[in-house]
Parts: C-alpha cells; structure tokens; sequence
C-alpha cells in the first residue's frame, strides 16, 4: 500500500481547495493594477474625493507624471498598495465616482435620439416632448427643423440641427 492509498490524510483535500491556484492570485493582482490605473486617470479633485492613504495617494500623484516603464513598475506599486488596503471599498467609491457622469451621458443620448427623430419627421416626437417639458415651443422647433432640413439639402453646415440640439438641452435643464 502506497502513501496515496492510505487514509493518512482526510484533510489533504479540504486544505487543498482553500488555497488559491497561481492563476487565481494573477488575476486579482492584475484586477488591483487595473483599478490603481483608473486612479490615476481621476484628477485631484476627485482623488480627494476618495480618501485614500497618504502613501497610495503620493504613488498615484507619482505616476500620473511617468512614462513607459516607469509606469509599469508604479502601476506595480500601487498595486502592491492596494492589496494591503481596503480595495473593495476604494472600488465601490470609485464606481460612485463614475455615476454622475453616466447619468450625463444617458441624457446626451436621449437628447441626440429626440433631435434625429425630429430631423427624421416623426411627429410623435412632439407630443413626447410637449409633456416631457412644460414650456415646449413647438412652433419654434418645427421651424428649426425646416431649416436643418433645407441647410441639409444644400449641402450646408448644420447650424439649424445644432440650434435645435441646444434648445431641446435648455429645455432639460430649465
């Protein structure tokens, strides 16, 4: 009977599955160097927002003025850093961060969707617009896009498309 056949260990294979593969550790390595680079990318302002470590805070300032390899041995550091923080919280900060400005970017969206299909000819655009905002100037709207629809046939810049565009933003934020 050799040493594997034995029931010498019970164990073994629970305290195997705890361990993590190499792989594994790489991966949530690379996951910390990823979210240091987003850092990195965000200004100061937002930095501060954050409320990071003094040493973490240096390193990213640090790095946001190297180059190449440099940076790829900070990226590392921080990294490193990171791993001894509370990332998972620094994660979640940085992901509110980034709400306000998907938020403008959902409405920059819509307004680009409500002045294609008004350009299009979709009446039922109006009404949509009419009760989204209460002080809509449908006679002025109409008249724009009859000049973005003759700029369009002349082959002329779109002056009119871009009036409409920022009468339809004024309207979203008034």
């Amino acid at each position: 009977m050799s040493e594997f056949e034995g029931d010498q260990d019970e164990n073994w294979s629970e305290e195997w599955d705890l361990e993590k593969s190499k792989s594994q550790v790489k991966r949530e390595l690379d996951a910390l160097k990823d979210l240091g680079k987003e850092l990195m990318d965000l200004s100061a302002k937002d930095l501060e927002k954050l409320s990071l470590s003094e040493d973490l805070l240096y390193a990213i300032t640090k790095a946001q003025s190297m180059s190449k390899g440099a940076l790829k041995r900070q990226v590392g550091f921080i990294g490193g850093i990171l791993a001894r923080e509370d990332h998972a919280d620094i994660r979640r900060n940085v992901d509110l961060l980034k709400l306000p400005h998907q938020g403008q970017v959902k409405q920059f969206h819509q307004l680009e969707q409500w002045r294609d299909r008004l350009l299009a000819g979709d009446n039922a655009v109006y009404g949509e617009l009419i009760a989204e905002f209460e002080d809509f100037d449908v006679q002025h709207v109409r008249q724009l896009v009859r000049n973005a629809d003759r700029e369009a046939k002349q082959n002329k810049p779109p002056k009119a498309a871009r009036q409409l565009f920022h009468y339809l933003q004024s309207q979203q934020q008034g």
